[in-house]
């Protein structure tokens, strides 16, 4: 289980995040949800350990993350995969070596320089690709590939690493509606299929609507909402969201994702 205890960010004289409090049992899909500038992203990296809170706990089965350091730190990054809205690719790369990036925790160093990957981790990126049909793009340089293509390579990035958690900042910012949902249906492919939790932060609260089983609302670095999507009224929406209200409530794919029904507001694979 991971738990988030009274986690404060500041910086300087802003508060990022401001004494946010809740636990995720394991397997769940957490939409991240509230205006821009709520302090969602800088949630997520602390959970990460890319950002370092001011104060507060954050805790994985019993381990103090916030108190991790070198290896052992190095160790719950791999654990913890972060999908950030810029993809973060290496576009001079091939697809193929990209994806294998998400091994370096696992492999010494001098291997990854030389690019001599073991055959294991070999076939276990080859297998993410495939699973995401970019496995006929593994040799082109990632630099060639359209926005929702890059996403869904560095989805199969983050899956390679064999994490316990996948953390997506903000993962669909930038697509269109098409590569939107492709990216929606491979993080809850995901979800589903190896009962990896997700916690996503999107803007759209009609997608987190449909893909999530939990919400949790921010406004002003504070949680104000955590519950289930269909005890989320639009009127507690329209007060998460202000003025940006009429954007976030109408932005939904217009295609229900494939294989998925909605259950109790939730999206569930059939």
């Amino acid at each position: 289980m991971l738990v988030v205890d009274g986690l404060t960010c500041r910086f300087g004289a802003k508060t990022a995040v401001d004494n946010a409090s809740f636990s995720i049992e394991p397997g769940r899909f957490v939409g991240v949800i509230g205006r821009s500038g709520a302090g969602k992203s800088t949630l997520l990296r602390m959970i990460n350990r890319l950002e370092t809170p001011t104060q507060g706990r954050i805790l994985f089965e019993g381990t103090d993350v916030t108190a991790l350091k070198g290896r052992e730190l190095r160790r719950w990054r791999s654990r913890s995969a972060m999908i950030f809205q810029q993809f973060n690719l290496i576009g001079r790369l091939d697809v193929l070596t990209n994806v294998l990036m998400g091994r370096l925790a696992s492999v010494p160093t001098w291997r990854s320089l030389m690019q001599m990957w073991p055959q294991d981790d070999k076939a276990t990126a080859i297998s993410a690709l495939e699973q995401f049909d970019m496995m006929p793009m593994a040799a082109q340089r990632a630099d060639r590939l359209s926005g929702g293509q890059q996403q869904r390579v560095a989805i199969a990035r983050a899956l390679v690493q064999q994490p316990d958690i996948i953390l997506a900042d903000e993962p669909i910012a930038s697509l269109d509606p098409r590569n939107t949902r492709i990216v929606m249906d491979s993080l809850l492919r995901i979800n589903k299929h190896f009962g990896i939790t997700v916690l996503c932060n999107l803007h759209s609260l009609d997608l987190a609507r449909t893909y999530c089983d939990r919400l949790i609302g921010m406004s002003a670095g504070r949680v104000v909402f955590d519950g289930a999507p269909a005890a989320l009224t639009d009127a507690i929406a329209r007060e998460l969201y202000d003025l940006e209200a009429g954007e976030v409530m109408d932005t939904a794919p217009d295609v229900v994702p494939a294989g998925l029904e909605p259950a109790y507001g939730n999206a569930a694979i059939a």
